[in-house]
C-alpha cells in the first residue's frame, strides 16, 4: 500500500472546495501546508523510491471499482510532482467517465480521442497548462464509440511514446480495472501502475480480481493507496503509509 489518505480535511480547505466546481477536489491546492497535504507528498515520494533503479516516465491510476477516488489521487498526485519542478502531463484516459474537464476547468471539447483520429499526431495535440498548478492537461475528448480498440490501437502507443517524450512524467487517469478492458489494455502500455482502495466500500474479493486482471497482462503494480479512511480507526493520527504490490 502506498499509503493512507483520510476523510478529514482542513476548513481552509473545505472552503476554498466548496467554490469549485464538480470534479476530484484538488485538497493539495486547497491547503498545501496541510497535513492531507502532506500525505501526497509522501506519496510522490514513495514511488520516486520504489522505481530508483528505473526512469519511470509514465503511470496509470485506477481502481478494482467506480468511486473509489481514482481522479482524486491522479489530481493531487499530478500536482505534487509538478511542485517539484517536474513537466508533468495529466491524461484523462477514462473514455468511459471523464472527469478531469471538470476538476481543472477545462473543455473537453477535443483532448486524447481528438488526437487518437486525427491525421496527423500532432495535429490534434490539445495540450493545456493550468497556470495555478503548473500540470499539463490532455483531457478525454469527445466520449468515442469504441474506448477499448482506440485505447489497443497503434495510434495509441505512437501518442504515447510521443508524450513520454516531451514530459518528465505522464500520469493516465483509466477507467476501473473490474468494470472494463481498458485499464488492461493501459497497464501493459505504462511503465507503473496504482490501484486506489476506497475504505470500507470495495470488497477484498474486488481488489484481488482487479490486481490478479493487471497481473495478467504483466503490469508493474507498484503499489496501492488506501483511500477515505476514517481517522478515529487511524486512532487519531494523520499517516501515510507505503505498501508495496508484492509478487
Amino acid at each position: 500500500m502506498f499509503g493512507n489518505l483520510l476523510k478529514k480535511r482542513t476548513a481552509k480547505a473545505e472552503k476554498f472546495l466548496k467554490e469549485q466546481p464538480l470534479g476530484a477536489p484538488l485538497v493539495v491546492q486547497a491547503d498545501p501546508m496541510s497535513l492531507y497535504a502532506e500525505q501526497f507528498r509522501t506519496l510522490r515520494t514513495n514511488i520516486d523510491f520504489s522505481q530508483v533503479d528505473q526512469n519511470l516516465k509514465s503511470l496509470m491510476v485506477t481502481s478494482a471499482i467506480p468511486a473509489e477516488g481514482k481522479t482524486l489521487i491522479s489530481s493531487n498526485l499530478a500536482v505534487i510532482q509538478a511542485s517539484t519542478e517536474k513537466s508533468v502531463l495529466l491524461v484523462d484516459a477514462d473514455f468511459r467517465k471523464p472527469t478531469l474537464h471538470r476538476t481543472f476547468r477545462i473543455s473537453n471539447e477535443k483532448g486524447l480521442t481528438s488526437l487518437l483520429v486525427a491525421q496527423d499526431p500532432e495535429a490534434g495535440l490539445e495540450i493545456r497548462c493550468d497556470q495555478e498548478t503548473g500540470v499539463y492537461l490532455l483531457p478525454s475528448g469527445p466520449i468515442p464509440p469504441n474506448p477499448a480498440e482506440l485505447l489497443s490501437s497503434a495510434r495509441m502507443n505512437m501518442v504515447m511514446k510521443m508524450l513520454s517524450k516531451q514530459f518528465d512524467l505522464v500520469i493516465y487517469d483509466v477507467p476501473p480495472v473490474n468494470s472494463v478492458t481498458d485499464a488492461q489494455i493501459m497497464a501493459g502500455k505504462v511503465d507503473g501502475a496504482i490501484l486506489v482502495v476506497r475504505s470500507g466500500y470495495v470488497r477484498k474479493e474486488e481488489v484481488k480480481a482487479a490486481t490478479e486482471a493487471l497481473k495478467n497482462v504483466d503490469a508493474n503494480v507498484l503499489g496501492y493507496v488506501l483511500n477515505d479512511v476514517d481517522r478515529k480507526e487511524k486512532g487519531g493520527y494523520y499517516s501515510y503509509s507505503y505498501y508495496r504490490h508484492e509478487e
